[in-house]
């Protein structure tokens, strides 16, 4: 299955010189998902003593950090050690040499011991990003902590201003994504259209859509249309990472909602 996956990624044109091969024993993690209907999908994952979380501090490449437009963080990688600890390794070379942090929240409860273990290293990690995603439900999860009654997009945003963010984007599913600013800002975009067969694989490519805009120095309401625009391809489709979208894919999406040519 590793063999598999980087063959899987340099056939896509992904340098893999960062990966790195576990030879402790620990397995592949995997993904069972069921799609009975667009509300009544689900996933299944075998998560126990997976590679993933077993890579360490010192295999992060620090060149590699050092030469990125960004870096970017999951909340998966922060369950356990020893990834806990390459993943504070990897925001402190970023810090030093001044590569963008970008944090996707990406909680899953099942990969953690206790929701007070979660929001403390969510917290930790967050305070050293540039940019943070993560759904309403994710951010409620750090702010166990935190006076937030009214669950207050704003209140949860001017929190990290006072680190090292300068976007906070607050994804509210079908009802669209807002993005906060340091400058006090608040940026909408409009969402599209799409002909729902399942809700995994949204983040992921919404988080690679808007992504792109801001490398690209979009404006943050284009980018944020790009993030929706592959997101509604990706659960319009049966699998996740073969429905990824490229760039001209996304054009193509957003000029035939434009046109009126998809609808639901």
């Amino acid at each position: 299955m590793g063999r598999f996956i980087q063959e899987y990624l340099t056939a896509g044109g992904i340098d893999t010189r960062g990966v790195v091969t576990d030879r402790t024993g620990a397995v592949t993690g995997l993904a069972f998902t069921e799609i009975k209907s667009p509300t009544d999908c689900s996933i299944l994952m075998y998560r126990d003593n997976v590679a993933d979380l077993k890579l360490e501090a010192g295999e992060v490449q620090e060149e590699l950090v050092a030469s990125s437009k960004a870096l970017l963080i999951s909340g998966t990688a922060l369950a356990k050690s020893p990834s806990r600890e390459a993943v504070f390794q990897a925001l402190q070379y970023a810090k030093k040499h001044g590569t963008v942090v970008v944090f996707d929240l990406d909680y899953r409860p099942y990969t953690w011991t206790s929701a007070e273990e979660t929001a403390v290293y969510y917290n930790l990690a967050a305070e050293k990003c540039d940019i943070i995603l993560g759904t309403r439900e994710e951010f409620d999860m750090m702010e166990r902590f935190e006076h937030n009654p009214d669950h207050s997009d704003r209140v949860t945003a001017s929190k990290w201003f006072d680190h090292s963010a300068k976007i906070v984007i607050i994804k509210h599913g079908k009802d669209g994504s807002i993005a906060y600013t340091k400058d006090g800002a608040e940026h909408r975009a409009k969402t599209f259209p799409a002909k729902v067969v399942k809700t995994f694989g949204a983040g992921d490519s919404y988080a690679a859509g808007f992504l792109h805009g801001v490398m690209e120095g979009w404006t943050l309401e284009r980018s944020m249309e790009y993030g929706s625009a592959a997101a509604c391809i990706v659960i319009s489709s049966h699998s996740c990472s073969d429905a990824m979208p490229t760039a001209a894919q996304v054009d193509d999406y957003i000029e035939r909602c434009n046109r009126g040519e998809i609808t639901v």
